[in-house]
């Protein structure tokens, strides 16, 4: 295989957040194969970041084979529109990787855009089946590949009794609906009084407050702990205390942290919603629920420690190591040509 000069376009904010990113990820793999990759930008304010994005597009444009382009749903979303746009320009190659769990939403809204930056691309990666379908739905071809799982790194937990105690890792923003873990909590309570939680994961609007004012008004505070960001081998550590692990999100594609989870041998409750049902089979390596209803995720939970309904977390191992890097970088070398 020939080794490719590979710009990759994305939030590189890791040593910033403490989160081992995707794109951190992915770039440190494709360099073990052999490929030279740059990776831009590491700047925390938005603007300075995308000036840094284009510049970096405009300095390799005589020495880079392919761009590829971390494209999101919100105001990122502009980042990849305008980044595509110069690797046009330069008549450069690039792949956008699918993030965003609400960019269904965002290419029906903003169709114009979504059809420069997504016909013109040399190839449109999906991480999930979810988006994979709902892009080719407005006819942009789009390939799946998953993000990667270095299974190596996860210790694998067989729980012998299974417990109430619940683990939730995302961070704090409304899309992801962190007060319903609370809700859930305080359900939970009145079977188990020992009951505990533990929410990992950065304050990023008003939710960390409302979840933490919402835990005392329902008197459950000392029930939970709030850690904040803890990078990946801390909360992996973390896990080891946690017997069960939820989903809250109203929107979602394909998350990490839940695939993470699941190789940790951690059984899974989520959210019905987004890619959710793409990566979970119900009942066979995880739990669904509706959105927004903490009767049915306490529900779920209680059912699975009466069962003591340990297969849940055997299949979602299974799963977890089909998102190995020995697997998905087959997918990444047809690709890279």
């Amino acid at each position: 295989m020939i080794k490719k000069r590979i710009l990759y376009i994305g939030n590189n904010l890791v040593k910033r957040t403490n989160y081992n990113t995707s794109m951190e990820v992915l770039s440190r793999l494709l360099q073990l194969e052999g490929h030279k990759v740059k990776k831009s930008s590491s700047k925390n304010n938005k603007i300075l970041r995308l000036l840094s994005m284009c510049l970096a597009v405009v300095k390799n444009s005589n020495k880079t084979d392919y761009i590829l382009i971390d494209t999101f749903s919100t105001s990122n979303f502009y980042f990849s529109f305008i980044t595509s746009q110069l690797a046009r320009l330069f008549r450069i190659k690039y792949i956008t990787i699918l993030r965003g769990g609400n960019l269904p939403f965002r290419i029906n809204k903003s169709v114009k855009i979504s059809n420069l930056i997504f016909n013109n691309s040399y190839k449109n990666i999906a991480p999930s089946n979810y988006l994979k379908s709902e892009f080719e739905k407005k006819g942009y071809k789009t390939d799946f590949i998953p993000n990667i799982l270095e299974i190596e790194n996860y210790s694998f937990k067989k729980r012998i009794e299974l417990k109430p105690k619940i683990l939730w890792v995302r961070a704090f923003k409304e899309l992801y609906n962190p007060t319903l873990a609370i809700k859930v909590l305080s359900l939970l309570k009145e079977k188990y009084p020992k009951a505990k939680l533990c929410m990992v994961g950065p304050g990023k609007d008003t939710s960390f407050e409302a979840s933490r004012n919402l835990a005392k008004e329902l008197n459950i505070i000392d029930s939970v702990e709030f850690t904040g960001v803890l990078p990946k081998e801390e909360w992996h550590k973390k896990a080891i205390d946690f017997d069960l692990f939820i989903n809250t999100t109203n929107f979602d594609n394909t998350p990490v942290s839940v695939m993470e989870a699941m190789a940790l041998g951690l059984p899974i409750i989520s959210t019905n919603v987004g890619g959710m049902p793409f990566l979970i089979e119900n009942n066979i390596d995880g739990v669904l629920v509706d959105k927004e209803n903490e009767n049915q995720m306490a529900d779920a939970i209680i059912k699975i420690i009466e069962e003591n309904n340990f297969s849940l977390a055997l299949n979602g191992r299974k799963k977890a190591e089909s998102f190995a890097w020995r697997e998905v970088k087959q997918k990444w070398n047809q690709i890279l040509v």
